[in-house]
């Protein structure tokens, strides 16, 4: 009774049983993966902003070899701590469109006037189609929103606030419309200073 070659055996020299060629294996992958986009756990040295990006719009224009694309990417930044900021990028990459929404948002950093950790009073913010109602609420509550309207007031430092869009449904209208609510806003020392 004889016995099957060994595959080993029979592999060409420099080349492995798996047919992989002469580094044979997995290829090696270690903890830089390299790439175009490098690795996914690098981000950028932390400043305390937060950043969210709330929306990616593709525009494709039809040209003689096909169609081109570019891309515009709506970007909210602010501190948490009474700060917020909206930037709008666009370029031929999704990257560079977020990085000069990005550097937007933190040129126009402006200051929101809190009560603790909600609003003061209730307000209704309008921008373009976008209707904005915005209602302090008891600690607990959360953020009782979504889309664009939770992206603005969390960079803003709002936790407790209740939100209804009564409006358009576009995320550039929607977002402008919360910040036109909050600058909106106004604190008891600043209603004594003006019937003074």
């Amino acid at each position: 009774m004889s016995t099957a070659p060994n595959q080993t055996q029979n592999a060409a020299p420099g080349q492995n049983q798996n047919n992989r060629g002469p580094g044979g294996g997995a290829p090696n992958r270690g903890p830089n993966r390299g790439g175009p986009r490098g690795r996914r756990d690098e981000e950028k040295p932390d400043d305390g902003i937060f950043e969210k990006v709330v929306f990616i719009n593709r525009c494709a224009k039809v040209v003689k070899g096909g169609r081109r694309f570019s891309f515009s990417a709506l970007v909210v930044c602010g501190d948490k701590e009474g700060k917020v900021g909206v930037g709008y990028g666009k370029a031929n990459e999704v990257p560079e469109s977020i990085r000069k929404g990005s550097e937007q948002a933190r040129r126009n950093l402006e200051p929101v006037k809190l009560k603790g950790d909600t609003i003061p009073h209730e307000v209704i913010g309008e921008f373009d189609g976008g209707k904005v109602l915005l209602r302090p609420a008891t600690t607990g509550t959360g953020i009782i929103a979504g889309g664009g309207v939770r992206a603005v007031l969390e960079a803003a430092g709002v936790q407790n606030v209740l939100t209804k869009s009564l409006g358009s449904n576009n995320a550039n209208a929607v977002v402008y419309a919360t910040l036109e609510g909050l600058r909106q806003l106004k604190t008891f020392e600043d209603y004594k200073r003006l019937r003074s």
